[in-house]
């Protein structure tokens, strides 16, 4: 038996946008329903965000996106969830999403794609665990790192 986990994130009307963005991060096929192909009635506030979306890429990236029915849409530039502070990750957010390769040259890709208009909390550098490691905000106020595997 295996088992398999999928993040699943939840936006204030952005899915599509946040979905077509990590689709320019990370590739692959992005799939969505509305509200309204499952029945909701044409022209009402949700009718036309997302209830089931994802993003699947052949490198193995998946994410699963959703709007939450009746709440209004983020603000375009998200204030930060976490910072760095003395040394530390100071944050609110109870999950970071983690992208990880095998070279800095892979992450610096999705590090560039991820960065526009993010909010940088630690830039894509060395680290003492690792060749590469970053931390930003995108601008639909979900956390990533962005890290090498460190040797073992």
């Amino acid at each position: 038996m295996t088992i398999s986990t999928t993040t699943h994130l939840n936006f204030t009307g952005t899915a599509r946008a946040a979905l077509d963005f990590y689709r320019e991060v990370f590739g692959g096929e992005v799939q969505a329903t509305t509200y309204e192909q499952l029945g909701a009635p044409e022209g009402s506030p949700d009718a036309d965000r997302i209830v089931f979306g994802s993003l699947t890429s052949a490198s193995g990236f998946t994410v699963m996106a959703y709007d939450i029915p009746g709440s209004s849409p983020t603000k375009s530039a998200p204030a930060p969830g976490a910072r760095r502070e003395q040394g530390m990750t100071i944050t609110d957010r109870p999950f970071f999403l983690s992208v990880r390769g095998e070279t800095l040259a892979e992450v610096a890709a999705y590090w560039e794609g991820l960065s526009a208009g993010a909010a940088i909390i630690e830039p894509l550098a060395a680290s003492e665990w690792s060749p590469g490691f970053g931390m930003l905000t995108d601008r639909f106020g979900v956390t990533w790192v962005v890290d090498v595997q460190p040797a073992k």
